[in-house]
């Protein structure tokens, strides 16, 4: 979909775009495509897209031998996704309070993430597409920091903890702003998660948040209520200090620990 392309969309279904949802339109169909070929999507994949705009993957993604599910917040471009593509369903609903999806079934998510939602609907996805294969998405390059970082650095928290723990991450490549419209400030970036076998589970995921409960507290005041002596043990045997935080730990230490106190 060219930028021409999604003018003449927005031009016809009167569609301006709403600040409020972080809209930026997709326009480079290189972008578009290797978003796509990152994806690695298959003959009969359920693939789950999120915020599909005004259908720039959704374009390419309706055309594949695949289950496509699009979730979709602003009323008007849900209207207008189910008459250019009546073939796809579209569901009409903020993500972060859709239950019952199918969420299990899904091979494949692709999804444009604005940042202000960003850390809640990965974590949205981690916990429900359980058997997901593939994860792609397009973040401001800023949030890699969030995602990448090391322990013991400012921006490590769960986020980070629980995306090494998930799958391989790959940055794809690096999104300027020209390729979008309107055209943002910032530069993105497409990443892609290959998911492991040996993923978190929902249980975990909530374990890692608690231990990063207030991030200035030792891991054993977030983890009140627990085994005081496993706990106590496990950071013995394991560190020097006993007044440890969750910010010094390394992503495995967490699943190590959460099974030491199960």
């Amino acid at each position: 979909m060219t930028r021409d392309q999604v003018l003449q969309i927005m031009k016809e279904n009167n569609i301006l775009p709403e600040a409020g949802f972080g809209q930026n339109f997709l326009c480079d169909e290189e972008i578009i495509n290797g978003i796509i070929d990152a994806a690695g999507i298959k003959p009969g994949d359920t693939v789950l897209e999120i915020g599909p705009g005004i259908g720039a993957l959704t374009q390419i993604l309706s055309s594949l031998d695949i289950n496509l599910i699009c979730v979709e917040i602003d009323k008007r471009l849900v209207s207008y996704l189910r008459k250019a593509y009546p073939d796809t369903r579209i569901i009409d609903s903020d993500f972060l309070k859709l239950r019952d999806y199918g969420a299990e079934k899904i091979d494949v998510v692709i999804s444009n993430l604005p940042y202000y939602i960003m850390t809640d609907i990965m974590m949205k996805v981690f916990e429900e597409a359980v058997n997901a294969r593939k994860i792609v998405y397009m973040v401001e390059e800023a949030a890699l920091d969030r995602i990448l970082c090391e322990s013991s650095t400012k921006s490590y928290g769960p986020l980070a903890v629980v995306s090494e723990l998930y799958g391989n991450i790959r940055v794809v490549t690096k999104v300027p702003g020209t390729c979008f419209v309107p055209q943002p400030r910032t530069t993105s970036a497409v990443i892609s998660f290959d998911c492991h076998d040996n993923r978190p589970d929902k249980d975990l995921i909530v374990f890692i948040k608690k231990c990063f409960a207030q991030r200035r507290k030792t891991l054993s005041n977030n983890l009140k209520g627990c085994d005081k002596d496993k706990l106590s043990k496990w950071v013995k045997d394991n560190f020097i200090v006993e007044n440890i935080r969750a910010e010094a730990l390394e992503p495995t230490d967490f699943r190590d620990l959460y099974n030491t106190l199960k």
